[in-house]
């Protein structure tokens, strides 16, 4: 193959729109084909492997301990790789798809990720303490729910903050993984809301990679309409899903 019909890591890493140390990484693990190109053996990338990339999950051969395909998200059958965006206008509405989400995890011993700060992080110690009769004070302290204010400063260090984590979360065999991700308390972690959306469409393509279920909420009240029919856009399982089902 010519390398000149090939793909530099810079020119792979925005093909898949991840960063660099993404690809660097899935190459050193062999997940990724490359060829090693020119006197310096410069990493080089075909576009057919990073096609056929796209669509072949990571550990797709241990997904879980008892091949558990799908999670239950308000009474629907999500299946595993989902990455939807429940809307909300009110506080109550904001914790009825999401406690329940995390508690079933937590009493399946799955590991689950929030992120969420300030008065957001104190209405889910109450509702999973109180309506769920969770111990937030001891999965937090144990690690089973990871609490966080934020993935990362942009893009790139956000999704290979994401990928350490679930890496470690999944060290120990393989499991479901479970993430509810509070954008409000997110987006000040950005620079800008265009920055908090490009990190969604990376994480888009990353999660897909992972045994993960992820719900990033949005409340309507912190988010224009503008904002909110591109986060719609930037989670397309949206739409093979019931849409009206994750409005609250």
């Amino acid at each position: 193959m010519a390398s000149n019909s090939l793909l530099n890591t810079r020119e792979a890493a925005r093909f898949l729109r991840v960063s660099e140390a993404s690809i660097r990484r899935w190459s050193d693990s062999g997940l990724l084909p490359s060829h090693r190109v020119g006197r310096r053996r410069e990493r080089r990338f075909a576009p057919a492997d990073l096609v056929l990339f796209l669509g072949k999950p990571t550990g797709q051969a241990q997904t879980t301990k008892s091949e558990i395909s799908s999670v239950y998200i308000g009474g629907a059958s999500v299946p595993i790789r989902t990455h939807i965006a429940p809307i909300y206008g009110a506080d109550a509405g904001g914790l009825r798809l999401s406690v329940p989400f995390l508690a079933d995890g937590l009493r399946a011993g799955q590991p689950c990720f929030l992120e969420a700060a300030g008065a957001v992080l104190d209405r889910y110690d109450k509702a999973l303490t109180e309506e769920q009769g969770i111990d937030f004070a001891a999965v937090t302290r144990n690690g089973q729910l990871a609490v966080l204010e934020g993935p990362g400063a942009n893009a790139g260090e956000a999704v290979s903050n994401w990928e350490r984590l679930w890496g470690q979360a999944l060290a120990g065999g393989p499991t479901v993984l479970r993430v509810v991700g509070e954008m409000a308390c997110v987006r000040p972690m950005f620079g800008s809301e265009a920055d908090m959306l490009a990190y969604e469409e990376a994480y888009e393509v990353m999660a897909k990679r992972f045994p993960v279920v992820t719900l990033c909420q949005y409340d309507a009240r912190e988010f224009d309409g503008e904002i909110m029919l591109r986060a719609l856009k930037a989670h397309p399982d949206m739409f093979d899903l019931n849409l009206g089902g994750f409005l609250n």
